[in-house]
């Protein structure tokens, strides 16, 4: 009963706090109050002047022909209407991601086709933030950029992005890396999954399709220097948060190996705060889509859970995490696939939880 408690005040519409602090955990839109009744896969990026945008795919329900990319923004307190931003003639639309270059631009990259099999990318910028948008520019072949979580922007520019394949019984973690602001790109990998299933795993979700094997949608933070970090969803059949490292600002990556964390075969994010800790979004199960966890680490390896995001039956998933300037947390995620819902978390709420570290 305690438990469910604490579940309710968490994800209550209204502002609440937490010794101290102010949480806030609203939806963006209402659930049955756009033309789309399905909503998945957002992003969220902060904006200058303190505004938030984010950005998911709605439509009839995924991968049908009328899905495209929405968007709104937070200015004050409240979310705009949804307005559409992308829509593919008669095709759906899939996982957008929002960012910054280190020249200030915002960028929304996006991929469009029948399948992610069959996936294209897209992507637009705005120099207003997210005011007004370039046209629409297809991707080469072959060349997807961040495939759901935001890529991780180097000091100098460089944009290392996370990227992944699923083919027919096999995925792929690929690495898209650009020193030129997204002119020219390098692929790098693949980067090898766990060869032998974590131990006490046997979940397979396949979809209706062939049961695939591998490691997909990596999220890229810093360890520090040189050292990036890769947080990766994989299939059933491994069960658990894969991490690869790089040594040398993402040119090349270790094979991935499965950390001490369940993952049912769905998204996560991962943050590495200004302070230096890491902060990982994640479905805190073996099957289904919640409980839908926060948890920090010291060390990005060994990880405590701090706050319960959704508890409740239902699908919460998808998650999309970034720090604001003022170190607070913003995060978006899939509600039931009916709606977004957004989170504001500051930064003393991890302090509170006992997950100093």
């Amino acid at each position: 009963m305690r438990r469910a408690f604490l579940i309710a005040i968490v994800i209550s519409a209204a502002a609440v706090g937490v010794a101290g602090a102010q949480v806030t955990s609203e939806f963006i839109f209402a659930p049955g109050s756009t033309s789309f009744p399905s909503s998945h896969a957002s992003t969220i990026v902060s904006l200058k002047g303190g505004e938030l945008l984010s950005a998911w795919f709605g439509g009839t329900a995924e991968g049908k022909p009328d899905v495209a990319i929405w968007a709104a923004r937070r200015t004050g307190n409240a979310w705009t209407a949804p307005s559409e931003l992308v829509h593919e003639p008669d095709i759906p639309c899939w996982n957008p991601v929002l960012f910054h270059t280190r020249d200030g631009v915002l960028w929304l990259y996006y991929k469009f086709g029948p399948s992610p099999q069959t996936w294209t990318a897209g992507r637009m910028f705005s120099t207003d933030e997210g005011k007004t948008w370039s046209k629409p520019e297809h991707l080469p072949a072959g060349l997807l950029g961040p495939i759901r979580a935001k890529p991780f922007v180097l000091p100098n520019g460089t944009i290392v992005s996370g990227s992944s394949v699923e083919s027919y019984g096999s995925w792929a973690v690929w690495i898209d890396r650009s020193s030129d602001g997204g002119k020219t790109w390098a692929k790098i990998g693949p980067i090898a999954a766990p060869s032998l299933p974590a131990q006490g795993t046997s979940i397979a979700e396949s979809r209706g399709r062939h049961e695939e094997q591998g490691i997909i949608q990596p999220s890229i933070t810093s360890l520090g220097g040189e050292h990036l970090r890769l947080y990766a969803r994989s299939t059933g059949n491994i069960g658990r948060i894969c991490v690869s490292d790089s040594y040398d600002r993402g040119l090349s990556w270790t094979p991935a190996r499965a950390l001490d964390l369940p993952n049912p075969n769905s998204g996560i994010d991962a943050l590495r705060l200004m302070d230096g800790r890491v902060v990982l979004i994640f479905n805190n199960t073996t099957h289904g889509r919640s409980p839908l966890d926060l948890a920090v680490s010291k060390d990005g390896e060994h990880f405590e859970i701090f706050k319960t995001l959704e508890g409740e039956p239902g699908e919460f998933s998808y998650p999309a995490i970034v720090q604001a300037a003022n170190g607070d947390l913003e995060i978006t995620y899939t509600w039931n696939r009916k709606a977004i819902r957004y989170v504001h978390l500051p930064l003393a709420s991890i302090e509170t939880s006992g997950a100093k570290l």
